[in-house]
């Protein structure tokens, strides 16, 4: 119980004189009393209405008295009240439980709205428990008491409900939050404002690495409104958030973010995978790559002391200690640097004696061609040790095996090598030639690299090849010629045989024995491998036309032949027989383009040409079209033109004459052009 507390008067204290006796004059307590939230403000008063000013104002931290008489002085023993008040911010609010009881009434009010109404003289404590919601902020709870006859008894109480059923309510999230960072100590402080709930629980800090999300897992949780992180130095940005949580798990929302960069005092990882082996020139390390490493220092170990010596600072992830053959022990770590100098931990140690007995590394690129009359074999290795290797008894090794897998027992074969260094490259380049295969076989050929202890690497990636056969293709089928204005086009089946290479097409004759006997090629077409044009002028000849297949291996079908007769489209004057002072020359052209019309002039007769008429065979006509007229030019064997609208596909005859000072004209000259379409 909390008796009613004595207010001393001071300033409101009014001292008079009055006949010689000194009196005091006290100013309403009411006036003067203010109260800290959440303790609560009591008023006495002498009437059960609570009228008039009250006898008596002071603070009370709980409604929690019981009386005998009179509770102040100045107040009767029965007939008074007593009333309290407090306003206080309840945060984000939530299901609270009020609690009251008393001899004899008592009422409870929320921002005036009255919520308990004990009101009545009893000779026995009465009691009342109301739950009730209070929304977020600011609200004002009273409690009105009086005493009508007897003892005089009164208890109020209010608390959050926190079942987790209830209470669903979170907390608001902390506000005031602030960030300092200490670069000299690497220290991060996070600061913020105490919450107002009642059921608050505490406090979850949070931080995330720029550009992540924050995790799941609170970097702490707390009771403070202050936490002291020291973030890892990485020369990143961290940021921080706090979350308030409540006794049913309800979680706030988090702060505004709040951010500090480290300065970077933060190496890259450790090496792994640290190696030391033996060979020619002393200890080979290596070890992998470190993210975010520039570089890497190599130490060892001094044996008589312990500590690590600098041996070397490098940027990449092998070295070379040039201790030569010595076969004693030798301890090395490696740590990594970033690009600020800071350094790593150390790798974990390795020690080696110095013997070679590491094998080297595989040969690479192995490649078999078989050819018609060989196999060759080459493979590569790198630059680096090869040559040294090489020079101190260390060897190549073929391998061979029949069938598509290299077995337990290949066969060493006796390949003589070649070797060129492409520098370029980086690599040496071996080269030999397998002196023993047979025709028609399967191998698998695999090669290993022995060095100068013996130690044999192993072996390459293996090539399965089939060596070249003996077997011709079978004769091509479907062969057809059709006769054409720019010659006999031919036309054949695939054949059925898989290792064709290429065809030939010919044009010939049939001899005695019925053999074929190719006189001129056959143009092949660039798109259609099936095809094959024999260009020639179409006057009507009868001639044999065969095609042969050709396997990889160089192995030929027998030709296949068949009989066919040109076209006969030559004009009444007849090509290639000119005897005048002019006389035409002929020819082919690739299809893409067409090809100047030439003829040549011989004789006294030429420098009294004025002009040359050049005139083309029309076939539906039957008569010579002319196309143009052309300058004589002086100091050129052969006269041309030029004739844009030369038909694709066909062949073009022309007529040529000199006209002469007199009007007259030269004999004529037939030039001719063939401009093949190969389909």
């Amino acid at each position: 119980m909390n008796p009613a507390r004595r207010t001393t008067i001071t300033s409101a204290a009014v001292l008079a004189v009055t006949g010689g006796l000194l009196t005091t004059t006290a100013a309403p307590a009411s006036a003067a009393t203010t109260c800290a939230s959440p303790v609560f403000k009591r008023q006495f008063f002498a009437n059960t209405t609570f009228s008039g000013t009250p006898k008596k104002t002071d603070c009370d931290s709980a409604v929690d008295q019981s009386w005998s008489g009179s509770p102040v002085s100045g107040l009767p023993s029965n007939d008074f009240g007593v009333r309290w008040s407090v306003t206080r911010d309840f945060g984000s609010g939530g299901p609270f439980a009020l609690n009251a009881s008393g001899l004899d009434g008592i009422r409870v009010y929320v921002d005036g709205v009255r919520k308990i109404d004990l009101w009545k003289n009893t000779s026995t404590t009465v009691s009342k428990t109301v739950n009730v919601t209070i929304p977020s902020g600011s609200h004002t709870l009273r409690v009105d008491y009086v005493n009508w006859t007897g003892s005089a008894k009164v208890k109020f109480a209010y608390t959050p409900r926190t079942s987790a059923t209830v209470d669903q309510v979170k907390p608001l999230t902390p506000t005031g939050t602030s960030v300092s960072y200490d670069a000299a100590t690497g220290k991060a402080k996070l600061t913020w404002a105490k919450n107002k709930e009642m059921d608050l629980a505490g406090y979850r800090v949070y931080r995330r690495l720029k550009g992540a999300s924050f995790g799941s897992t609170p970097l702490t949780t707390t009771t403070s409104t202050s936490y002291t992180d020291t973030p890892p130095a990485t020369g990143e940005t961290y940021y921080y958030e706090v979350r308030a949580y409540d006794t049913a798990g309800n979680v706030s929302g988090g702060t505004a973010d709040q951010g500090v960069t480290t300065p970077d005092r933060t190496g890259p990882a450790a090496p792994t995978g640290l190696s030391a082996h033996g060979d020619l020139h002393g200890m080979v390390l290596g070890w992998d790559a470190v993210p975010g490493a520039v570089g890497y220092e190599v130490f060892e170990k001094d044996a008589a002391t312990g500590s690590y010596t600098l041996l070397k600072s490098l940027a990449g992830t092998s070295y070379l200690h040039y201790v030569g053959h010595d076969e004693t022990l030798h301890t090395y770590v490696v740590r990594s640097l970033d690009a600020l100098g800071n350094p790593g931990p150390y790798s974990a140690p390795v020690t080696s004696d110095g013997i070679d007995r590491t094998a080297p590394p595989a040969p690479i690129g192995l490649d078999v061609v078989p050819n018609r009359g060989d196999v060759h074999v080459s493979w590569k290795t790198p630059e680096a040790h090869t040559r040294d290797e090489l020079d101190n008894d260390g060897r190549f090794t073929v391998y061979r095996s029949v069938g598509t897998t290299l077995g337990a027992d290949a066969e060493r074969l006796d390949c003589d090598y070649l070797t060129t260094l492409d520098s370029a490259g980086g690599v040496y380049v071996f080269d030999c030639d397998d002196p023993t295969w047979a025709y028609a076989t399967t191998y698998t050929y695999a090669v290993t690299f022995t060095d100068w202890q013996g130690n044999e690497s192993t072996p390459s990636a293996p090539v399965t090849v089939t060596t070249a056969d003996r077997v011709p293709p079978a004769p091509v089928t479907g062969l057809t010629a059709t006769p054409r204005a720019d010659g006999m086009l031919l036309r054949w089946n695939a054949s059925t045989d898989e290792d064709i290479d290429h065809y030939w097409a010919a044009r010939g004759v049939r001899q005695a024995d019925g053999s074929f006997k190719a006189t001129d090629p056959c143009t092949r077409s660039t798109t259609e491998p099936l095809t094959a044009l024999c260009i020639g002028v179409p006057d009507g000849e009868s001639a044999a036309y065969a095609v042969y297949a050709v396997g990889k291996w160089g192995n030929v079908s027998p030709w296949t032949v068949v009989d066919a007769t040109e076209l006969t489209i030559t004009p009444g004057e007849p090509i290639g027989a000119d005897s005048g002072a002019l006389w035409g020359s002929g020819g082919w052209t690739m299809p893409e383009q067409g090809k100047n019309v030439l003829w040549h002039c011989s004789g006294d007769v030429c420098a009294d040409v004025t002009e040359y008429r050049v005139s083309r065979w029309n076939a539906e006509t039957q008569t010579y079209d002319l196309l143009a007229t052309v300058a004589p030019k002086d100091g050129v064997f052969y006269q041309s033109y030029t004739d844009a609208t030369m038909p694709l596909g066909s062949i073009s005859y022309y007529r040529v004459v000199g006209v002469l000072s007199d009007g007259t004209e030269t004999a004529a000259a037939h030039p001719w052009q063939i401009r093949p379409d190969l389909v």
